[in-house]
């Protein structure tokens, strides 16, 4: 017969504490949700280039396998590189690798706070926003005024879940060969 008995362990060992730091997401996508074509991004954008690099200056990338595979300099200097795959031989040389998304994200956050950061990004693909929307806090979504042939989309979402809390529209010119709009949203 056994006995189960109940062990009190004192809060200071473990701190009961709520998880400040926030997960954002950042894609870039076509009227139809389009994000890519043979692991290549469809829109060449300057500006939305330049918004990403502000976005994600100060916080951990979370990022699929392919995503990383597809950057053109890895890792993206400047913060930590994490990349969740479910390969468990995948090597990526200057980033950290887990197994799926929860032990990335839990990774990322804890970056975050010892760095002194607010947030981490997610920044794609496909499978990973899917993942991620059900934990992120904030969202920016640049939506291209263009459609193009892909093979990968960004996930349907209900956006009735998340406010928008600003738009920049950004016309099309010799360094954007779309226009197109920049929202920032929050999860309600």
């Amino acid at each position: 017969m056994a006995v189960i008995t109940e062990i009190p362990v004192p809060t200071s060992i473990f701190p009961i504490t709520v998880d400040t730091i926030g997960v954002r997401i950042v894609a870039a996508i076509g009227r139809r949700g389009e994000l890519g074509r043979d692991n290549r991004l469809l829109f060449r954008l300057k500006a939305d280039m330049a918004n990403f690099r502000r976005v994600t200056a100060k916080t951990p990338l979370v990022m699929g396998r392919k995503t990383w595979e597809s950057l053109p300099k890895r890792p993206i200097p400047g913060r930590p590189n994490i990349v969740a795959t479910r390969n468990l031989d995948f090597m990526a040389p200057g980033a950290h690798v887990f197994s799926s998304l929860p032990p990335a994200l839990a990774a990322a956050r804890a970056m975050a706070a010892h760095a002194g950061w607010t947030e981490v990004s997610i920044i794609g693909g496909a499978d990973i926003y899917d993942a991620g929307l059900e934990v992120a806090t904030h969202m920016t979504l640049t939506e291209v005024d263009a459609e193009a042939d892909a093979d990968v989309f960004f996930p349907t979402f209900d956006r009735a879940r998340w406010r928008e809390t600003s738009a920049i529209h950004v016309g099309a010119d010799a360094d954007n060969e779309a226009s197109f709009t920049i929202r920032e949203y929050e999860h309600c």
